[in-house]
């Protein structure tokens, strides 16, 4: 093996052009020759460079529609010959097979033909062969031959040749094989996930997952601990794929954060009114709703301003100006909406460790996509919680019904809940949350501390009485007992959402009549763990 190896003849086969000319005349300038098929040969003549066809080498023309061009010796024996090794430098001269030093290539553009919802038989053309062969065959002799697949890989190459005096070193073209192994690999995921789902099998015998590096972070969720963010799926709007606008780097735990935060306040479509989600930990401290994104902010703030402070904030429209103020009068870690008006960027822009992220839209709450949790030794798969309730899907229990008013408040508090920790109950009136209790390991627990904090905040705001007097409860499973559901009706609580399916729900429904409550079923829940 040979440290460093001076690219004498590269090959360049690619479908996004992005800074090839500037790459590839850097190259020549280098006294690298160039080979290349297709639209991409006749891009670097057209731009006055000296390239020599693929078909010229292997003797055969580009055929099948384009399927066949490079799955050929005189190029595989080009990349994958040992330069050290006799018999194969021997069969190489017998044959007249050039060596291929450097091999440039990025794949059919896969992921963007299904991201558009291109045809069955369009995205199965899209499905590159030789790319990915020769990409497997470069990177195998990464100790003569250099791969680049990432158009980003460009510059780093030119610099590299120009520090190593026209060559590369070893362990540059280790990292370069390494790129190339994961991004081949990645191809085959989406190629496979996609085909898995075109022919409707749910549960594959094998399944591969793949991310692209966009951020390594301080730290995970504690500082002994080392994290970084990957995009999985660029097509789906999301925390992954927002923009930054300003603010100190985001860290594991705001990144975590700000996706439970964004993912809560897409439930509420943006065209039936301005919502806003307040997370701390992962938990909602306070949803609302509002005629304008202030009165939502102001709403869900006022369910828990305590847990509020140094809080995610989520907006479902954009961002504007009087809600940017509101924001700023206490201590926030993130602000992420669909768009930010520029009054509101120069308000946040005094508050210069303040992260403002926007995303272009929200992302669809009912696409089912994969949730992974990593388990010692493999990792649990599910379908994302896309369940929805919807008026005429309730079934009323008790002898009261609940009026137009608590249905609406039913509702919410139900969305709500969906994104609360389990154990979860939830209080709800007027639109807005006035009572979370999350992740207890009893229900009656949760019901007792999302009171409690009701109580609280109805001192600290002055009023004669918490909130939840009148609320709507949801619970995001069923009342095992009675106890919770008491402890909802002592609370003040008017009318209660739950799944139902516990084997005291008589007595439950029996208490609820009992109470004057008005109790309605799902039969559908929300753990969330």
């Amino acid at each position: 093996m040979t440290d460093l190896v001076t690219p004498k003849r590269a090959l360049i086969s690619v479908s996004d052009k992005t800074g090839l000319l500037d790459f590839a005349k850097g190259l020549a300038a280098r006294g690298v020759a160039l080979l290349s098929t297709g639209g991409t040969a006749g891009m670097l003549r057209d731009a006055g460079l000296d390239v020599t066809d693929v078909a010229d080498i292997t003797g055969f023309p580009e055929m099948m529609d384009g399927r066949v061009k490079t799955l050929h010796p005189a190029v595989h024996g080009g990349l994958l010959a040992l330069r050290d090794k006799p018999e194969h430098i021997s069969a190489m001269e017998e044959h007249g097979i050039g060596p291929i030093d450097l091999l440039i290539v990025n794949l059919y553009p896969f992921e963007e033909t299904v991201a558009r919802g291109a045809g069955y038989d369009e995205t199965i053309e899209n499905i590159d062969i030789g790319g990915p062969a020769m990409i497997r065959a470069a990177a195998k002799n990464h100790a003569f031959v250099g791969v680049v697949v990432d158009t980003e890989d460009y510059d780093a190459v030119l610099a590299e040749m120009d520090a190593q005096n026209g060559a590369t070193s070893y362990g540059f073209r280790q990292q370069l094989a390494q790129t190339a192994y994961a991004r081949t690999a990645a191809y085959d995921t989406e190629v496979s996930t996609w085909l898995a789902g075109a022919a409707e099998i749910e549960t594959p015998r094998r399944r591969s997952f793949t991310g692209k590096l966009t951020q390594t972070l301080r730290y995970g969720e504690n500082p002994h601990q080392s994290a970084s963010l990957y995009i999985a799926s660029p097509s789906r709007t999301g925390v992954a794929s927002a923009k930054q606008l300003q603010g100190k780097e985001l860290s594991y735990n705001n990144i975590n954060d700000t996706d439970a935060a964004f993912e809560l306040v897409s439930e509420f479509a943006p065209d039936a009114g301005p919502a806003c989600a307040i997370i701390k930990h992962a938990n909602p401290s306070g949803v609302a709703r509002g005629k304008t994104l202030l009165d939502a902010y102001r709403g869900a703030y006022d369910c828990d301003r305590t847990s509020a402070f140094g809080g995610i904030v989520a907006l479902n429209q954009t961002l504007d100006a009087a809600t940017a103020e509101a924001i700023c009068e206490i201590f926030t870690e993130v602000v992420i909406a669909p768009d930010a008006a520029p009054a509101a960027i120069e308000v946040f822009a005094k508050k210069k460790n303040l992260r403002l992220l926007t995303t272009g839209g929200l992302p669809d709450p009912q696409t089912p996509i994969a949730a992974i949790r990593q388990v010692a030794g493999g990792f649990l798969l599910q379908d994302k919680d896309t369940g929805h309730i919807g008026r005429d899907d309730l079934k009323v229990v008790t002898k009261r019904q609940p009026t137009e008013a608590e249905l609406d408040d039913l509702l919410f508090a139900w969305t709500v809940a969906k994104h609360v920790k389990s154990n979860a109950i939830v209080y709800a009136k007027n639109g807005a949350t006035v009572g979370v209790g999350a992740g207890q390991m009893s229900r009656l627990d949760s019901a007792l501390i999302a009171a409690k904090k009701a109580e609280r905040m109805a001192e600290a705001l002055g009023l004669p009485s918490p909130l939840t007097q009148g609320s709507a409860v949801a619970s995001d499973a069923f009342f095992p007992f009675a106890d919770g559901l008491m402890e909802a009706a002592a609370a003040g609580a008017s009318c209660v959402i739950q799944p139902g399916g516990s084997m005291r729900d008589d007595e439950v429904i029996a208490a609820a009549d009992e109470a004057g409550l008005a109790m309605v079923l799902t039969g559908q829940r929300h753990f969330r763990h």
